[in-house]
């Protein structure tokens, strides 16, 4: 569900393994903001933009939950393999500024792969994307995980 035009957080991106392939979706119209709390990671990311030529994506050294500001209105968030990374005492506030960045009807894309050791359990990730503001859209089992997509709730502009 990726288009021209969008604009996508993908929060935990690493070395950009999907930041990267998201920004070519989204094109010179759209953008991805790639948040990570390493700087090493988000070195990486750019290093592997600039040599691809994309500059569509911007950078945000910062963790989920902490309040760092990277920007709203946006219309699909991105959690791969990285929930269950976010310090427990933490896991809440992210979801809940995740929430705050979309767009009014946004998604969140939360997917989960064994045999990541911080691998959370469906019901889990639905629970904690409800409890701030989420409703579940769909979700769907993967070779080793799954993929739950959920919009952002009505109340919670």
């Amino acid at each position: 569900e990726v288009r021209p035009g969008m604009r996508v957080l993908d929060v935990g991106t690493g070395p950009g393994r999907l930041a990267i392939p998201l920004a070519r979706y989204v094109g010179h119209s759209g953008e991805v903001v790639a948040v990570d709390i390493s700087p090493r990671m988000i070195q990486r990311l750019e290093r592997r933009a600039d040599k691809a030529g994309i500059t569509n994506i911007r950078t945000v050294v910062g963790g989920a939950g902490t309040g760092v500001d990277w920007g709203g209105d946006f219309d699909l968030a991105i959690l791969a393999s990285v929930l269950g990374e976010i310090d427990p005492a933490r896991r809440d506030a992210a979801l809940s500024e995740i929430n705050g960045a979309l767009k009014p009807g946004g998604a969140l894309a939360v997917v989960e792969a064994k045999p990541d050791p911080d691998f959370q359990r469906p019901a889990a990730v639905r629970a904690a994307a409800e409890k701030a503001g989420f409703e579940l859209k769909r979700s769907q089992r993967l070779w080793t995980g799954f993929m739950s997509q959920f919009v952002k709730a009505d109340n919670h502009a």
